[in-house]
């Protein structure tokens, strides 16, 4: 303790020698330099604080990159010969634009080591004497500290007293989260430059007016425009004399957070007279998935640290001493605990104390399919909650999938699943089908109004009014779509077969036969989807039109986002109670509103929820037969992921029916159909047959999940899910927020499990 009480102090003398002029927390602002010319790297702001800025001589000691940055070393780009390097005059590149950042400091690290050690050290002093599953809400909080002390920022002792540098003030640039510096220098006399930009996601779309560039005024005396550019996917540059609207160069790059970089244009002499535009990178950027692995590796170390405390549990020698220590009746509540095998009478991982499923001989509750619900429900928790700002935590902006387009239709699936299982069920126990119907009508009635009322984005807006309501919604879509799935499901219900029909003729496709009106009902729903779509005539637009609008398709239909499902919510809904804030918004630029949940999709998770009840029903129909459910589950996902592969030929933009979460599109559903199939291949034998794993942690979110979701939306804004940040622009902290907030609610999860609180409706 002496020796860190030393370090401590030394630390804060050297930041009282450093630079005093920090600018304030939380701001990162590229100052455009005075001249072009090299400088010295300043040491990095107080909290965070990125400053970048030139005008000065760079030292002869260049500072090494701190933990969170890329490794030293810039590439150039060139679209001509590379220029000259080391000359101390002009805008040749020689001149960089120092960008310091704030670095956690040693002693922090420190004391955030020792404290999440802390933790883990009364985890691990408590697990002999607790039971398995405190041992797991240990762990997890021991994870949530663990990321929160190597995730969150601190500050770093200076190394070196350098005099604060001057900065012109009326010109700047406040780089954001996701953004480098790009300082244009044009030495071109007598051609004024306009700079245009595209990203290299946005699909046929129109350039963006960058930032126009003033011309040289005399040879070596570079003009110098200093612009934030996009850093999440790779940019296309375009170069055009503003007079003549004649292209001068185009090129592309990838730009890293909080990069800085040199775009030089000049004329070169090789023989021919000619412009060349080069890139240079003046300040490494940061490696901003750098806190992803951090939390990867944390979550991969718990997953191993459960795995290697299960092991112990099964080794007699290790259960001998645990004896000794507590008494036997703890000793045999942990070794039959969560984290061990699960009882014979409990292979199916029900229990059967949370329903009342009749009779004994009544099918058990199947644990894979609450481990399917709970995993996409944490995900769907944690990429609401922000996903650490990151872009694939995000929805796509069109076409093209990331991790927050998986977690939905996946829920909706298995929700299908457990619309045959629990019909089924209480079917058998002798409930009319009248009844059942009431109840069907009845919960679905309770998801759209909780949807519409409670979970209803638009409140920002202001206080709730009809005229701005939003009508379309996720509860509201998981209402309807459960309303028609249970209701056709209902109608057609018959006896599940007995094991002794397997030996009957066709009894291989008896899963499929045996529910063949079904089929018949969501094929004409499909044929309407697609007439709708490529046939429903669309004023100002063309037919079957399936693109974003806005700048898309080279700016021709700027008001036709989404094509006919756009077309028909704004027809029926009205403008205003639709979703005002679409994902096409970021990079298509889309002005009129547009809702993911809207009428026309609705078709197609009514078609997701459909394949789910074709997994449950499969379940159900060969329970005895663990090689004839994977075979099927096998099949059904190679069929599914073959249909995607000719409606999208393996392209995000090129195929007749691309992916597209906002419409819901067909080989949408096909592809996260097939994934879902794949998921229960992995996760049946895995959870109710060999028992390797119990479905711990998701299990118990996904036992509970209505509650979960309604939850971490009424309580987004509410500590401790939410708490005032000391950079707002960072990936770091937000990430750091977005995990402690969702394994908060695994852990609320956990304990209303514990407790048999369970919210139904």
């Amino acid at each position: 303790m002496n020796g860190w009480t030393q370090e401590f102090s030394r630390m804060l003398h050297r930041r009282a020698a450093g630079d005093r002029g920090a600018a304030a927390r939380g701001l990162r602002q590229a100052s455009l330099p005075a001249a072009p010319l090299p400088e010295a790297k300043k040491p990095g702001a107080a909290g965070g604080i990125r400053a970048l800025s030139s005008g000065s001589l760079r030292s002869a000691g260049r500072e090494g990159p701190g933990p969170w940055d890329a490794p030293a070393g810039g590439a150039a780009l060139r679209s001509g010969p590379p220029p000259p390097r080391g000359d101390s005059g002009g805008g040749d590149g020689s001149g960089r634009a120092a960008m310091t950042g704030a670095r956690p400091g040693a002693a922090e690290q420190r004391r955030a080591g020792a404290r999440g050690g802390a933790a883990a050290a009364a985890a691990g002093g408590m697990s002999g004497a607790w039971g398995a599953g405190r041992a797991l809400a240990a762990l997890l909080l021991a994870a949530s500290v663990l990321s929160a002390a190597l995730l969150a920022p601190g500050g770093a002792p200076e190394r070196g007293a350098e005099s604060a540098r001057p900065r012109d003030k009326k010109r700047h640039v406040e780089l954001k989260m996701d953004q480098a510096l790009l300082l244009i220098h044009n030495e071109l006399l007598r051609t004024n430059l306009t700079v245009y930009w595209n990203s290299e996601r946005c699909y046929h779309c129109l350039f963006q007016v960058l930032v126009n560039v003033s011309q040289s005024r005399r040879a070596g005396e570079p003009s110098i425009a200093a612009v934030g550019v996009s850093a999440q996917h790779g940019s296309i540059l375009q170069l055009k004399a503003t007079e003549e609207e004649k292209e001068v160069c185009r090129l592309e790059y990838k730009f890293g957070e909080f990069g800085n970089y040199s775009l030089l244009v000049k004329h070169v002499q090789d023989g021919v007279d000619r412009i060349a535009c080069d890139v240079v990178v003046n300040e490494d950027p940061v490696d901003s998935n750098l806190p992803v692995t951090v939390a990867f590796l944390i979550g991969l170390a718990l997953v191993i640290a459960v795995c290697f405390l299960r092991f112990l549990l099964s080794l007699d020698d290790f259960n001998n001493w645990i004896s000794k220590a507590i008494n036997s009746r703890e000793t045999d509540r942990l070794i039959n605990s969560e984290l061990g095998s699960p009882s014979r009478a409990d292979a199916l991982g029900g229990d059967s104390q949370l329903e009342a499923w009749g009779p004994a001989a009544a099918p058990q509750r199947l644990r894979c399919v609450d481990t399917f619900r709970g995993i996409a429900l944490i995900i769907m928790v944690f990429v609401n909650y922000g996903g650490g700002k990151y872009w694939y935590f995000k929805h796509s902006s069109w076409n093209g999938l990331t991790v927050a387009d998986l977690v939905f239709p996946w829920f909706v699936f298995i929700m299908g699943s457990s619309i045959f299982l629990s019909m089924t069920s209480t079917l058998q126990r002798g409930c009319s089908k009248f009844r059942l119907l009431g109840k069907i009508a009845w919960r679905s009635f309770l998801l759209i109004s909780l949807g519409i009322v409670v979970v209803n984005p638009n409140y920002c807006l202001g206080p709730l009014s009809w005229d701005k309501l939003r009508i379309p919604g996720v509860l509201q879509r998981l209402g309807v779509t459960y309303f028609v799935v249970a209701v056709l499901e209902l109608l057609f219900a018959k006896p599940v077969p007995g094991s002794g029909a397997s030996e009957r003729r066709c009894s291989s496709l008896r899963d499929i036969l045996s529910s063949w009106p079904q089929w018949l009902f969501i094929l004409l729903l499909e044929s309407i989807w697609l007439g709708l779509t490529f046939f429903l005539p669309v004023p100002g637009c063309p037919t079957g039109y399936l693109g974003p609008g806005g700048i898309g398709d080279l700016g021709r239909y700027p008001n036709c986002t989404g094509g006919a499902a756009g077309y028909i919510d704004r027809l029926l809904l009205g403008e205003d109670h639709l979703y005002q804030h679409p994902s096409s918004a970021v990079l298509y630029h889309t002005e009129v509103a547009y809702d993911p949940e809207g009428i026309l999709g609705t078709i197609n998770s009514i078609v997701m929820a459909f394949l789910g009840v074709q997994a449950g029903r499969i379940l159900l129909y060969y329970k005895d037969q663990t090689k004839a459910i994977l075979l099927r589950f096998t099949a059904w996902s190679c069929f599914l992921g073959l249909i995607s592969v000719a409606l999208t030929k393996v392209s995000e933009n090129e195929g007749s029916i691309p992916i597209n979460k906002n419409l819901w599109s067909i080989s949408y559903v096909t592809t996260l159909s097939s994934f879902a199939f794949f998921i229960l291949l992995v996760l049946y034998p895995t959870v109710d047959v060999k028992g390797l794993w119990t479905g711990t942690p998701f299990f118990y979110p996904g036992m509970n999940s209505l509650l979960v979701y309604v939850g971490h939306e009424v309580f987004e804004s509410y500590f401790p899910f939410q708490w005032k940040l000391g950079d707002d622009q960072s990936h770091r902290e937000h990430l750091t927020q977005n995990i402690v907030a969702t394994a908060l609610w695994v852990l609320i999860a956990y304990i209303l499990y514990k407790k048999k609180i369970f919210w139904k409706i």
